[in-house]
């Protein structure tokens, strides 16, 4: 049995994460959160790519009081990410957070500690312990011998037992490292260590295109095993990329559906058309649709008709022209100006097909 499917199931604002509930997709904003408009605008742009739980920093008493404006005006659950000032933690959930991001080590002390978990408790606002690999206690590096998976895992389940000698069993754990390899291995040992659900991500991934692929590996190898109940793919750019990755990822492991599927040749000399412009069109074009289907764009007459009648909707190129290719069917022929436009008018009127 997956692992996720044995996990303490969460609810965050209403998203239910754990316990076998379909992974969550994450982001965090990054525009200043005393800045309510500019914050309820990214945030509701994440909301239309597919984000379905946001995270916002608070470092001010201003940006905590902030989180009750912007609670009016979007539609997911709202995650406060607090660090050093655990007053900010309480004045977060008092403003409306529905969880709370903590780690218990760089809050303070136990009264400190107890003071955020009671007001937890109160208000019924789930706890994410999150512990990264560059923050790291330096008796774990010395006792393991540098960072590594193992340091990581006993860190995070020291923090754990912290909050759960105060009573409190409301949790979802972090662990993250930059090293891919060594994130995988860290969330191997967790999972058979503990029965919160397990937010899972790459750590300073880097930009869009480094950071999807480092992402692509260390998030495939996690939830192939069956772990992870929520996912943050981090980049270093607009959060909105965050999301397109994170639901390719999970779509192409086969634990997602819904959105547009496009497949693509890599093109060769062969290639007559302008297969690049046009796929990246075609994959714009397609992001608005809300249908679950397959869509090919191929660049020559060798490989691509046959290719293309395996999607649901498709084009193969040939000099300035194209087929267009529906349910394996070639349905017409048209000129590669029009192509796009051709495609378009095929995905308006599908559901009527």
């Amino acid at each position: 049995m997956l692992y996720r499917e044995n996990t303490k199931r969460i609810n965050i604002g209403g998203r239910l994460i754990g316990g076998g509930e379909p992974i969550a997709i994450q982001s965090m904003t990054n525009t200043r959160t005393e800045d309510v408009k500019a914050t309820v605008e990214q945030i509701l742009g994440l909301e239309k790519a597919g984000c379905e739980i946001i995270r916002c920093t608070v470092p001010t008493p201003e940006a905590a009081t902030a989180l009750k404006e912007i609670k009016k005006q979007i539609h997911i659950p709202l995650v406060a990410d607090i660090h050093f000032d655990y007053r900010l933690a309480i004045a977060a959930m008092e403003n409306g957070a529905d969880k709370i991001r903590i780690n218990p080590g760089n809050i303070g002390g136990e009264d400190r500690i107890k003071s955020v978990i009671s007001v937890a408790k109160e208000r019924n606002i789930p706890i994410r312990v999150g512990v990264n690999s560059g923050s790291l206690e330096k008796p774990l590096i010395e006792k393991y011998g540098g960072v590594t998976a193992e340091g990581i895992v006993e860190s995070a389940l020291d923090k754990v037992h912290i909050i759960e000698d105060l009573g409190y069993d409301n949790l979802v754990i972090s662990i993250k490292s930059s090293d891919v390899l060594m994130c995988v291995r860290a969330h191997e040992l967790l999972a058979g260590k503990t029965p919160y659900p397990l937010h899972v991500g790459i750590t300073e991934a880097g930009t869009v295109m480094s950071g999807s692929i480092k992402s692509a590996i260390g998030l495939g190898l996690i939830l192939s095993r069956g772990i992870g109940d929520t996912i943050r793919v981090s980049l270093t750019g607009d959060p909105v990329e965050e999301i397109k990755a994170a639901r390719l990822i999970l779509r192409t492991l086969g634990l997602r559906n819904g959105g547009i599927e496009v497949v693509s040749c890599p093109t060769c000399g062969r290639t007559q058309i302008d297969l690049i412009s046009l796929a990246g069109k075609v994959e714009k074009l397609v992001s608005d649709y809300p249908l679950d289907i397959k869509v090919a764009v191929m660049g020559c007459v060798v490989n691509g008709p046959g290719e293309a009648r395996e999607a649901d909707l498709g084009v193969a190129g040939g000099k300035g022209e194209g087929l267009l290719i529906k349910k394996g069917e070639i349905i017409k022929k048209v000129p590669e100006a029009e192509l796009l436009d051709a495609l378009k008018s095929e995905l308006d009127n599908w559901n009527r097909a």
